[in-house]
Parts: C-alpha cells; structure tokens; sequence
C-alpha cells in the first residue's frame, strides 16, 4: 500500500497526483490508529443489587483526570458474610441455637425412632413472638417461651436439669408436656417428660386468676445415660414425637479453666426510661456499684432514652456492662410510650413481668458469680465500716452462720432507708461535691428504716436459689431458703427515690419527720467524682475544660 501511494504521488498529473496521496494516505491512517488505542479497562463483578443506587449517587459525574475525585458518601457499604449474619443474629437474640442448626441442618438422621417422629426442627419452621420469644401452642394452651438453662448445680435434688423459663396464662397448668433435647453427640433428640411447673411469684401478691400470663420454670430432667452431656437445645411439646414449633439454645455459661468463679455481679430489670435522660444519674450510680466491687452489671432493656443507650454503649465498649433488649409477652403493648403507661398503670403485671429477666439472669450467670444483686438504678447497699462488698462479706459470713440443722443461707438482705429528694430540697445544695452526682448531694434521710422485711436488697448465693423475686428467693435448692438480715451497723440498702413508694404513702409523712444528715456516702467521693467525671467527659456531657 505505502509503494503504490508513493508511485501515484510522482506521476505528472497534478491535480490527479493530489487526490490520490489524499486517499491513500487516509487508508493508511485508518489501517493505524486502532492499534494506537489503549486497551479497554478490565471489567470487575458487579456490586449487590442493593448497593448500586448508593454507588450511583457517589459517581454522579464522571470528571476529567486532572480534577480530584469526588467526595464518596459517608454510607456503609459492607456486605455481611453468612457466618457474620448467624453471629450477628445469636447475639441479638442468646435463645436461639443458630450455629448448631447450622451444623446439622442437613443431617438425615435427626429424629426419634423414625422420620415423622419428633424431626429436628428448623429455624425458619418456629414460631417466634414478640421479637424474644418461642410459642409452644395446644388448642386452647398458649406458652411463650424466653429461655433454657443448664442446671446441674451440686445442691439439685434431681440432678442435671434443662430448666425453662416461661410464661403461661394459667395458674395450675394440668398440660403434659415433654421435652426433646437435641445432642452434639448424638443424632436422636433425648425425650423426657417435663418435671414440673414451678410457679415463681406468690398467690398473695395479686393477678392469682387465669387469663393473665404467670411465670413458671419447668424441669427437664437428663436420664442416666447423658447425665455427663450438655444439651445443645430444648424444644418444649405436647406428645413426645410432635414436630416442634419452638427450639431453645440451652445455656451452659460455666468458666473456663483457669478461670474461676467471681464473687459479684449486679442484674436490673428492664429499663424503662423513654423519655427520662437519666444518663448522668446512671454514670454515678454504676461508677459506685464498681468501687462497691461488682464485676459485671447486666442491664435488661425496654426503652431509654438516646443518651442513656450512649452511656450503655460506652460501659458495654469498657467490659463493664453487658444489656440484653426485652420485650412483653402475649398481648401486652411494647410499642414505645404506650408501653410506658401500660407498665405504669397495670403495676402488677410488671412485677410479674420482671421475674422474666431477674431469673434470666440468673440462670445464665449463676456459674460465673458466687453472689448476685438486684438493683434498681435509684439503689445502693452501702458498707458502713468496710470498704467494699467483699469485706463486707467477710465479716459477715462468720455471723450468718446458721444454727445445727438448718439449712445454709440462700441470702444476705439489706433494710431499706430512705434518701428522698423532697429531703434535699429544704435543704439546698451541698458544698464540695458536683451538683449533677445526685446520691452524693443527697445527705438527707428517713429518720427510720422501712419495716423489717419491707423493700429489702440482697446478695443471693448462685448455688442455692432455684428462683427469685426482687427482694427475696422465691425457691431454694438443697431445703428452705434462709436469708440473713445485715445488722444496720454493717450495712443497709440507701434507696434515693422522689418520695415513698405508694403503698407507703400512707406513713410516708412519719417517714420523712425529723430528716437525718448522713454522709455515709462521701467515704469513696473523691473515688467516685473522679471516676464519674472521666465518664462523662468521655461521652461529651461535661464540658472539656473541667
């Protein structure tokens, strides 16, 4: 081609001679320049369809190469794992065995006796309520079901047990139920009938009628055979080959070797603060409990306010604390607000409903703690002439010493003495101390303690209470509950409250005659503004230059 161009290009006709390099030339360059073009870019899979209208959004004009590149949006564009998505689903919800159904998902062999009898259940077959919780459902029996425990503690007189912890709208359930109890080791489900209901609360305490959900423990006893196993999960059913609607994670929170047992944690009921920014009265409160020497505080959770979910995380962050959300049962409302006045107005149900996490958290922790509290977030059991809860007990376990014959104590209860903020109000502000730490500016008292017995606070030994109620075991393991009364010389139970508690309203004005001074708290002030200042200048409630 270039040899007949440059022929044509001397020949003698001008105007011809022209036209021709003209043309040749052109065909030459059109022959040349796709080899001068770079390649095109290698093409990379494309993003999840759910990702591409952000993706989208970033790139919205495409600049040329000397410009800078545009800001990419603030938005978080991971794409989870299937074994990040299990993790993340047992964490928010600890009942449920995911990773085990996960394992053995596929298995031909899990059933009892042949395949229509009592199959492993899975996960997308149960039948979940209220976010929490699992149903068990039998014509006109309804249980809803929060959570299974393994309990082979030495002072059990039936032996290693699965307890369950339910609620159920009778008061003298007549059902038999039994228990399928799946096995790592093994492939069929163990089946045995349910022990027992174990009613926790009391008939005196009000709501004693059926039509209203009550809670229970009920037992499932392992046989001989794999007494020496650990459970997997429990479901809870009717006859002994039905297909289960429900699937529990038995929980087995023993210490690892050479971990051992700690002597405190401290466990509250769910929080139900929406619209109450309690965040710095919560800083002060659990930066006391850890100088009274609580290891853990395991906070329950309904609905709180932005910051007091700030100051949780932040505790949560340290190791300090640890929140499990929960929510009602059955019918009643857990939307925001109305579940505040529910709870408010139906006061009864809420003691009931308590019972759920105070037990929840005992069972899941009764192997890692030698003691457990239960605490509200307005309380304190205070030592009067020791410098933490373990010296405490140290002078007082020789003295709680229970008589020949009788059984070992269950408890150590603190009496109940009131400091009311109407008190402090006559009385103005306390020099010295920070006027946002409210139990340290409360130095006003009741005269009097609450009636012996009446709003007391206890240490609970893990190995001896089988339930509890806020202020005493409701059942024991290894005979009678016993609990001790702390001489109020040792310590009492420092309540900072508003007013009385209504069903004291009555003697509320003999309570609050002649107020006390008492600064029995200001032992660990300097302990306590320093640790609660770090705090809140972390989380940004106090100001830098302080």
């Amino acid at each position: 081609m270039r040899g007949w161009c440059a022929r044509w290009s001397g020949s003698g006709r001008a105007r011809l001679r022209w036209l021709a390099a003209l043309v040749c030339w052109g065909a030459l360059a059109a022959l040349a320049l796709p080899r001068l073009q770079p390649a095109p870019p290698r093409a990379h899979p494309a993003p999840p369809a759910r990702l591409l209208l952000q993706s989208e959004q970033a790139a919205v004009s495409t600049p040329a190469p000397s410009t800078p590149p545009p800001a990419r949006l603030a938005t978080d564009t991971r794409v989870l794992s299937e074994d990040e998505l299990r993790a993340d689903a047992e964490r928010r919800l600890p009942s449920l065995p995911l990773a085990y159904w996960h394992r053995h998902r596929n298995d031909k062999n899990k059933f009892y006796k042949k395949k229509d009898c009592a199959p492993f259940p899975s996960i997308y077959d149960l039948e979940f309520h209220n976010t929490y919780w699992q149903t068990l459902r039998v014509k006109t029996d309804v249980f809803h079901l929060y959570g299974a425990y393994m309990d082979a503690r030495n002072t059990s007189r039936i032996g290693p047990a699965v307890r369950v912890l339910a609620v159920h709208d009778r008061i003298k359930p007549n059902l038999t139920t039994h228990c399928q109890l799946w096995f790592e080791e093994r492939e069929a489900p163990v089946v045995v009938r349910n022990l027992e209901y174990k009613y926790v609360w009391n008939s005196k305490w009000g709501n004693y009628r059926d039509g209203v959900l009550q809670p229970y423990l009920l037992a499932c006893v392992l046989p001989a055979d794999v007494r020496h196993l650990v459970p997997a999960s429990v479901s809870i059913v009717v006859d002994p080959c039905d297909r289960a609607t429900n699937n529990l994670r038995v929980h087995n929170d023993r210490p690892q070797p050479p971990a051992k047992q700690k002597e405190f944690a401290v466990c509250v009921k769910g929080l139900d603060f929406l619209h109450e920014d309690l965040s710095v009265r919560l800083v002060e409160w659990i930066e006391l409990i850890r100088l009274m020497g609580a290891d853990k505080i395991f906070f329950y959770e309904l609905q709180v306010h932005p910051n007091i979910t700030k100051v949780l995380n932040y505790y949560n962050e340290l190791g300090v604390t640890e929140v499990t959300p929960i929510t009602l049962p059955g019918g009643q409302p857990n939307l925001p607000g109305l579940q505040h006045m529910y709870l408010k107005k139906k006061t009864t149900h809420k003691r009931q409903m308590e019972l759920i996490p105070y037990n929840d958290c005992l069972y899941r922790h009764m192997y890692q703690y030698r003691w457990l509290a239960l605490l509200d977030i307005d309380e304190v059991i205070v030592p009067l002439e020791d410098g933490d809860w373990s010296s405490l007990m140290k002078r007082v376990l020789p003295l709680a010493a229970p008589a020949p014959g009788k059984p070992p104590r269950s408890s150590y209860h603190a009496s109940n003495l009131y400091f009311l903020d109407s008190l402090r109000h006559e009385h103005g502000w306390e020099e010295g101390v920070p006027r946002y730490l409210h139990m340290l500016q409360h130095v006003y008292r009741t005269r009097n303690f609450t009636k012996p017995g009446q709003y007391v606070k206890a240490f609970h030994e893990t190995e001896r209470v089988l339930a509890l109620h806020n202020h005493f075991p409701l059942a024991c393991l290894g005979g009678a509950c016993s609990s001790y009364a702390l001489e109020t010389r040792h310590a009492r139970l420092q309540h900072y409250r508003a007013d009385c508690v209504t069903a004291l309203s009555k003697s509320c004005a003999e309570l609050r005659a002649q107020p006390v001074r008492d600064t029995a708290l200001w032992r660990w002030r300097g302990a306590l503004v320093a640790a609660a200042d770090a705090a809140l200048a972390a989380l940004g409630f106090l100001p830098p230059h302080r």
